[in-house]
């Protein structure tokens, strides 16, 4: 399919989940390897995590309770008090080791994803082997742009939270009616959720802005702000889409391969069905993220550059040059 870059600003939510569907299908073979060697292993650490995290907490709950029905001098007191000492240091750790290893899949298949996907659009040959050689070659910049938008997330919790205890001194200090106190709370939840998903949009299109560009940290959140305006209702549409189909595949995983006593096999089978649901999901969205990118840039009627997306990274052996971009412009998009 040739389409001309002009004709992306035009791209609807429907539009977009079509062109993503179509770049995703069309090259199957790359992005069914990407899915396999980065974007599942994401995914199994995700739905172990829940599975391991779930068990630990039985397990530590019942021993609590049953230490609360015993004598502190009993024998039986202090072995279960060992325990529950061994198994809070497990969870954590099982904790700690799960957000490390989300944190490097999950660059690592964004990376991955984005670059791929700005090659189709730039009729770039590409291949498995030159996707793994680039990875690691912009992961860093993702790190930075990741850790800049999680102190902006940091940041911004602690204001709502400081927002939330002056209402609560308020409502004690002038005994504010139930009907006022529902009010403001519902519109204090609609607002915090609003600024909540306008940050994640940023880091998103930023995350995509940090593979593809010079930009990356604070500059490329910046750019993504500029960048998104126009924009941001079909960006919003397109990650509220994937997260409503994910939602039921948590839960079912959940329900049935955490939570139900059901045969082991059974267990196994939905298991591998919520991972395999995933993985598409995950893979999905960071193609969404992409495709989202370029409608940006064709609304905004910008040049893409090309400094960190072909030959300039194929040979940059760390973080991509500020200064020197080369733009390109893609008249025809192949796909």
């Amino acid at each position: 399919m040739d389409r001309d870059q002009n004709e992306l600003q035009f791209l609807g939510f429907h539009g977009v989940y079509r062109e993503t569907s179509k770049i995703i299908l069309k090259w199957r073979k790359i992005f069914a390897q990407i899915t396999l060697a980065l974007v599942l292993p994401l995914c199994v650490i995700f739905l172990a995590h829940s599975l391991v995290s779930q068990l630990l907490s039985y397990k530590i709950l019942d021993h609590e309770i049953t230490q609360n029905e015993t004598w502190e001098d009993d024998q039986k007191y202090r072995n279960l008090s060992r325990k529950l000492q061994k198994e809070q240091v497990a969870f954590w750790l099982v904790r700690l080791g799960y957000f490390v290893f989300v944190f490097i899949f999950f660059l690592l298949s964004t990376a991955a994803v984005v670059y791929t996907v700005a090659c189709i659009y730039a009729a770039k040959q590409i291949t498995f082997k030159k996707i793994m050689s680039i990875v690691p070659r912009v992961w860093k910049r993702l790190m930075v742009t990741f850790f800049w938008c999680f102190a902006l997330f940091f940041v911004y919790n602690v204001v709502a939270v400081g927002l939330l205890i002056v209402w609560l001194l308020v409502v004690r200090q002038f005994s504010v009616g139930p009907a006022l106190r529902i009010a403001m709370a519902v519109i204090l939840l609609i607002f915090y959720v609003g600024g909540f998903v306008y940050i994640t949009m940023i880091w998103q299109l930023a995350s995509v802005i940090s593979v593809l560009e010079d930009a990356y940290g604070r500059k490329a959140m910046a750019k993504s702000k500029v960048l998104i305006k126009g924009k941001m209702g079909l960006s919003v549409w397109c990650f509220l889409g994937v997260l409503v189909w994910s939602m039921p595949v948590q839960a079912l995983f959940e329900s049935v391969v955490v939570s139900a006593l059901v045969p082991i096999g059974v267990k196994i089978g939905v298991g591998l069905i919520c991972l395999m649901l995933l993985s598409m999901l995950v893979l999905f969205d960071l193609v969404v993220q992409t495709v989202i990118y370029f409608v940006c840039k064709s609304y905004h009627h910008e040049n893409i550059e090309s400094s960190c997306l072909s030959d300039h990274l194929e040979v940059c052996p760390g973080d991509c040059p500020s200064e020197g971009p080369k733009p390109v412009q893609l008249e025809q998009l192949h796909v």
